[in-house]
């Protein structure tokens, strides 16, 4: 299996990049280069949102892809979300704690509303969210 890379909802405040296939040795290389471009575009405290929804397989080289675009947004005061990981991407999150637990969401609606809590503490309406 391949990869491809879907860059939906370009903005310079929130972007989702859907990961399909294989992240891995081989296709590393086509994730960072495309993200590269999606990141330069992100303005000071955006958010970046990967859909890992069709992301079948993730290897240690793609690991070190989503820190590099990580890293990249905390330099810029931004977040990134993962989104709907398969079980199995998942697991390996889980095992190389790569990614915090809140920043990885099972579905559309929870984004959304960890979305909206960070949007109403900004405006000093909500609770606090960490």
């Amino acid at each position: 299996m391949t990869f491809n890379l879907h860059i939906h909802a370009l903005d310079p405040h929130k972007s989702t990049l859907q990961l399909e296939g294989r992240l891995d040795a081989m296709t590393f290389g086509e994730f960072d280069r495309e993200a590269e471009k999606v990141l330069q575009q992100m303005a000071t405290g955006s958010t970046l949102v990967l859909d890992l929804s069709s992301l079948e397989y993730i290897s240690s080289a793609g690991l070190r892809s989503i820190a590099k675009a990580r890293k990249h947004m905390r330099a810029r005061d931004g977040h990134t979300l993962l989104l709907n990981p398969q079980l199995q991407v998942r697991k390996v999150f889980d095992i190389v704690k790569a990614v915090p637990i809140k920043e990885i969401f099972q579905n559309m609606q929870e984004l959304d509303e960890y979305l909206d809590q960070i949007q109403r503490r900004m405006l000093g309406e909500g609770e606090e969210v960490e």
